[in-house]
């Protein structure tokens, strides 16, 4: 359907009662005009543009698409209502067809400074399902079925997933639980190590251990798409040697390119490849800048995705921006903040890896992939400025995804 969504107007949680119901919160306009921007194209170009929208399904493999704070210093309050806000209309004027959204369980503090809890994911997720039900635009996506229904409807597939499976503790029939209430895509840690295995940020790499094993085939047994983003590379390639069905890294690029942590060995990318996988590409800010050009743009997520497509094959590429709607860079300075003032339990081990964030040489917003509505659109925009064929850009911006959907779900 490309542009033409059947978007009615319906506001998040409009149902309710701001300040009665729920507490209210000045929540920062979607996309801040200073700092839009698409990529410049001819006519033609821009005709070719809406023409690939139109004829193809649409992918976003990794985003947070709510609504922040215009007060940065505001988010964790936020946070602990337990309730996120969906950006439906700025979603209705992405070309997206499908989205996943990764919640934000990492950050739910209703219970805990560190987020992760069994409850609060639980509720976390419970409040967007109670929202979604209550609207007819976005689609609880539960199928390959549901994502084509929605390009051919004009709606938006909303694929529910944890960046992390920390909540389950040590009980492998949580992961059905959360099957069961309709996530679709799992994490198996975030950075931090827990009982599946080790994560990017630390000190050691031990790699997966026997009950992230036994998550693995479980998961494989559900349906549930398996991501390693966030996983140290030992765990990585031993997830991916584990799994019967292909994984995905929904976001991160080339270590190559950008010599972190957060980034993967050209090692885990093939690996990842040759299993049928595929490669989303990230644009949080700071991570997929390279180490000759580190101010993050359109042109820098570029130079990690044509690289991955060098080394691996435009059929196992797609993207996985990781953005959402609010000041990205501002949150990770208020992150940062919150460490140097200490009070969290975290303490600066030597040795430490870490994921590779400077957050003193970010830019204030990432030009051309700053939010969940441009970024898909200047990735197309860009491709046609650059010669790609309407064949290649279809695969990175849903074909390669929906193969590899078809696998697994």
């Amino acid at each position: 359907m490309g542009s033409n969504k059947k978007y009615g107007g319906y506001k998040a949680y409009q149902y309710l009662t701001p300040g009665v119901d729920y507490r209210t919160f000045n929540l920062r306009e979607p996309i801040r005009k200073d700092w839009a921007y698409l990529v410049p194209l001819s006519k033609t170009e821009e005709e070719r543009v809406e023409e690939i929208f139109e004829k193809n399904i649409v992918i976003d493999l990794h985003e947070h698409p709510t609504k922040m704070p215009e007060q940065v210093s505001e988010s964790r309050a936020l946070s602990r209502e337990g309730r996120d806000f969906l950006a439906y209309e700025a979603l209705s004027k992405s070309g997206l067809d499908a989205v996943f959204d990764n919640l934000m369980n990492g950050s739910c503090n209703i219970t805990s400074k560190h987020g992760w809890k069994w409850s609060d994911t639980i509720h976390d997720l419970g409040q967007r399902l109670c929202d979604i039900g209550h609207q007819d635009f976005v689609i609880h996506c539960k199928s390959v079925d549901d994502i084509r229904t929605a390009y051919e409807t004009g709606k938006l597939a909303w694929v529910a997933v944890l960046e992390s499976v920390s909540s389950i503790e040590n009980e492998v029939d949580r992961l059905d639980i959360l099957y069961g209430l309709g996530i679709r895509s799992m994490g198996l840690n975030y950075s931090e190590s827990n009982m599946l295995g080790t994560g990017l940020g630390e000190i050691r790499d031990g790699g997966l251990t026997d009950f992230g094993y036994d998550c693995v085939i479980r998961m494989n047994k559900l349906g549930v798409l398996i991501d390693v983003s966030h996983l140290s590379d030992l765990t990585a390639l031993e997830t991916i040697e584990s799994s019967k069905k292909p994984i995905i890294v929904s976001h991160a690029g080339a270590r190559a390119l950008n010599p972190i942590a957060r980034m993967f060995p050209d090692e885990v990318i093939q690996a990842l490849a040759e299993k049928g996988g595929v490669m989303g590409i990230e644009a949080a800010p700071g991570f997929t800048a390279t180490k000759d050009d580190p101010i993050p743009s359109i042109e820098t997520y570029m130079n990690h995705l044509e690289y991955c497509v060098d080394l691996v094959g435009i059929d196992s590429v797609g993207c996985g921006p990781d953005t959402l709607y609010g000041d990205h860079v501002g949150l990770y300075r208020m992150e940062d903040e919150e460490f140097k003032l200490g009070g969290l339990g975290h303490y600066s081990r030597p040795g430490r890896v870490g994921d590779g964030l400077v957050v003193s040489t970010l830019p204030d917003y990432v030009k051309g992939m700053e939010n969940p509505t441009e970024c898909l659109q200047n990735i197309t925009r860009w491709m046609v400025k650059n010669g790609y064929t309407d064949s290649e850009i279809a695969k990175v911006i849903g074909k390669n995804a929906l193969r590899l959907l078809e696998k697994v779900w």
